[in-house]
């Protein structure tokens, strides 16, 4: 019963922190396009949603296009990262054009993250089982480390999830999601701005 009241309170959500969050996210792609005129606003990927089917995901970009250094050498993430940029992650600010995507019906604001679509063929059965619920712009393996657990954790987190939906638990997550934004605990981990690849993709 929850799954389906839960699409109409994302909807609800969506609309309402969208026309709130309007002039922060003014103010984000006006900050990213002094920094790099250039480049474009968004970052945009393909990503699996529930039952695997593919959506493309809205971030504000926080990397500079360039990939290479002058040597020919691939950029770290680190090192790709813009001024800006880092700040939009550290307040998860870069995240909000996700509300669309809930409002789109690709995700919900509650859920396993959406990872990458070239991950999909390295699932096992029971990590498939993460697409059986929308994905989300946070959930329970954000709230327990994000980018600072092992993928067994992740998966196992989501999981979890899939397994104890409910009111209570989104309602605890929200106040998790939070309480770490406001804190910055588990955006980044010791090195790396993203999490490293994912099984044979690695």
């Amino acid at each position: 019963m929850y799954v389906k009241v839960k699409r109409w309170i994302d909807c609800l959500m969506a609309l309402l922190l969208i026309l709130i969050g309007l002039p922060i996210m003014a103010g984000a792609a006006l900050l990213i396009k002094i920094e790099d005129p250039k480049g474009p606003v968004l970052f945009r990927q393909r990503r699996p949603g529930k039952d695997a089917k593919i959506f493309t995901i809205y971030k504000f970009r926080t990397m500079v296009i360039q990939t290479d250094d002058e040597m020919g050498n691939t950029l770290s993430d680190c090192a790709r990262m813009t001024k800006v940029g880092s700040f939009l992650r550290k307040m998860s600010i870069d995240e909000l054009p996700q509300f669309f995507n809930v409002l789109k019906g690709d995700m919900s604001f509650i859920g396993p993250r959406p990872l990458l679509e070239e991950y999909l063929p390295y699932y096992t059965e029971e990590q498939q089982k993460r697409h059986n619920v929308r994905p989300g712009i946070s959930g329970w393996a954000q709230v327990n480390g994000r980018n600072t657990i092992t993928w067994e954790e992740k998966f196992q987190f989501d999981l979890w999830y899939v397994a104890h939906i409910s009111l209570k638990t989104d309602l605890y997550i929200v106040y998790r999601t939070l309480y770490n934004v406001l804190r910055r605990k588990g955006i980044n981990n010791s090195q790396d701005s993203t999490m490293p690849a994912f099984g044979s993709v690695e």
